[in-house]
């Protein structure tokens, strides 16, 4: 993909290790279709967990759904957010709603997660 905007192995929370980090003391950003857990990680580029559960979605088509619409959003605001690990955990109300609205959803979780610009 043009951009860097991949979502390669490298940017994949992998391992309970690497979750648990995220999970002992994050900075939380939730609305009512996500909660996004995020923690610096001392890397120069950003990974993505995703904790989707049954309870959230009944089924596997719609859980993979939600995870295909984070991976997205995750992989085109990477390199905005970069050095951060990320959790997003879907919430009970996401599958309902449309992909445009979820995809406004994560954007504005990312934002909140974005670095400031250094000054010129």
């Amino acid at each position: 993909m043009a951009g860097g905007a991949r979502f390669s192995r490298r940017a994949r929370l992998t391992g309970r290790k690497a979750f648990t980090g995220v999970f002992a003391r994050p900075v939380k950003s939730s609305d009512r279709y996500f909660t996004v857990l995020a923690r610096p990680n001392d890397l120069p580029y950003s990974r993505l967990g995703l904790a989707i559960s049954r309870k959230v979605a009944k089924s596997a088509v719609a859980r993979n759904r939600l995870k295909r619409l984070v991976r997205e959003s995750f992989r085109h605001h990477q390199q905005g957010i970069g050095g951060l690990d990320c959790v997003v955990m879907g919430r009970v109300g996401a599958v309902e709603q449309g992909n445009a609205i979820l995809f406004a959803s994560l954007q504005r979780h990312w934002r909140r997660f974005a670095r400031p610009c250094a000054p010129s």
